[in-house]
C-alpha cells in the first residue's frame, strides 16, 4: 500500500514536469534579443547588461520589502525580460517597464488584499514617473507579451525537481537538502541576464547539481 502511495505522488510529479516542459517555450523571452543586449555598449541610449541586472536586484529588493515570494519576483523578472527581448528601449523607460512588470506579477500571484497601490509603488521605488505612466506602461506591456501574464518559471522547475529527490534522501541530508536555500541560488541567477537565456528547466536543474555538489 505504501509502495503504492509513493509510486502514485511520482508519477503526478512527473504529469506535472511534463506539463511544465510543454509550457516553458511559450513563455521564453527571445534569445536574440537577450544577446542583443548583452553586447550593447553603455551609451546612455541603448539597454545593457548592466541596466538590466541593476533593476532586478531593484525589483529584488521590492519583492523582500513587502514581502512577497520568490513566485512573484520570478514572475516579474520573465515578464521584464520577455518584454526587453522583444522592444528596443531606452533606458530611462526602463524603471516605470521593471516597476510594471513588478506589479502584473504581484496582481497575478500574491493575494488581492496584498496587493499595494501603485502610488505607493511609485513612492517607495522613488521613481519620477506617474500612475498614468504606469498605467500606459501596462497596456504596451500586455499588448506586446499577448496579453499573457502567467508563465511557467524555473521556481516551478525547482519546486518539482526538489520534491522528486527530497523523499529520497536519508534523513541527515534532508536536514540540508533545504528548498531556501535553493530559491537564494534562484534569485541570484536572475540577477544576471545571462541566465534568462537557459530555459527555466535547464536552469533549476543546474541549481538543484550545484547545491548537490555542494553538500558532497
Amino acid at each position: 500500500m505504501i509502495e503504492t502511495l509513493v509510486t502514485s505522488e511520482v508519477q503526478e510529479l512527473l504529469y506535472q514536469l511534463n506539463s511544465l516542459l510543454e509550457q516553458e517555450i511559450k513563455c521564453q523571452p527571445k534569445a536574440c534579443g537577450l544577446r542583443l543586449i548583452e553586447t550593447s555598449h553603455d551609451n546612455g541610449l541603448r539597454m545593457t547588461a548592466r541596466l538590466r541586472d541593476f533593476e532586478v536586484k531593484d525589483l529584488l529588493s521590492l519583492t523582500q520589502f513587502f514581502g512577497f515570494g520568490t513566485e512573484t519576483f520570478s514572475l516579474s523578472v520573465k515578464l521584464m525580460d520577455r518584454f526587453l527581448a522583444k522592444m528596443k528601449v531606452q533606458p530611462k523607460h526602463l524603471g516605470c517597464i521593471g516597476l510594471t512588470c513588478f506589479y502584473l506579477a504581484v496582481k497575478a500571484i500574491e493575494e488581492e488584499r496584498n496587493v499595494p497601490l501603485a502610488t505607493d509603488l511609485i513612492r517607495i521605488s522613488r521613481y519620477k514617473f506617474s500612475v498614468f505612466d504606469m498605467i500606459q506602461m501596462e497596456k504596451i506591456v500586455l499588448e506586446k507579451l499577448g496579453w499573457k501574464v502567467k508563465a511557467t518559471t524555473a521556481l516551478h522547475f525547482l519546486q518539482l525537481y526538489h520534491s522528486l529527490v527530497y523523499e529520497n534522501l536519508t534523513t541527515e541530508r534532508k536536514k540540508l537538502f533545504v528548498f531556501e536555500r535553493l530559491e537564494s541560488h534562484l534569485k541570484a541567477s536572475h540577477c544576471r541576464i545571462g541566465f534568462s537565456k537557459d530555459k527555466p528547466s535547464i536552469l533549476a536543474l543546474s541549481i538543484m547539481a550545484l547545491e548537490m555538489q555542494e553538500q558532497k
